[in-house]
């Protein structure tokens, strides 16, 4: 699974990261940063009094390779 991580500096100097999971896997860094840049001029995510995306940071897609121990969703039911 590919996710677009953006990070952002908080109003407090805290690092903070928004994932975001269907994101379009096409985007150029100039359109991934101003649509940064307009979440910031949003102001509306805060938590614990600190505002959490106040400067982007950076941004970038990350792939996530699954590995399954066990499945048991098909597994037929088990009866008495």
């Amino acid at each position: 699974m590919k996710t677009l991580n953006l990070t952002f500096k908080g109003s407090l100097g805290k690092k903070h990261i928004l994932k975001l999971s269907y994101a379009n896997d096409q985007l150029d860094a100039e359109t991934v940063r101003q649509a940064m840049i307009n979440l910031t001029n949003t102001h509306l995510f805060f938590k614990d009094g600190e505002e959490l995306y106040v400067t982007p940071i950076a941004a970038k897609y990350v792939d996530t390779i699954p590995t399954v121990l066990f499945n048991d969703e098909k597994k037929a039911p088990v009866t008495e």
